[in-house]
């Protein structure tokens, strides 16, 4: 059975600020960086804005996302 909260990523983890993640799903697929901002929709998604090390930002949604250890 899967969880309704949207908070949850892919790995069932919470997303904090200052995570490391990978994108697995979605338009930026294949992408990593580090979480920097966390929002809530209207809708009740969970968004993200990912920085990578190049200092490109780019929003995702939090169920496209796998933390990294």
């Amino acid at each position: 059975m899967l969880s309704c909260n949207p908070m949850l990523t892919h790995t069932k983890k919470k997303v904090k600020d200052g995570a490391k993640c990978e994108v697995i799903g979605g338009t930026h697929a294949g992408k990593s960086g580090v979480v920097k901002d966390i929002n809530k929709s209207k809708t009740g998604y969970i968004t993200l804005t990912v920085v990578q090390p190049n200092g490109q930002r780019f929003k995702t949604l939090a169920k496209n996302v796998r933390l990294l250890e």
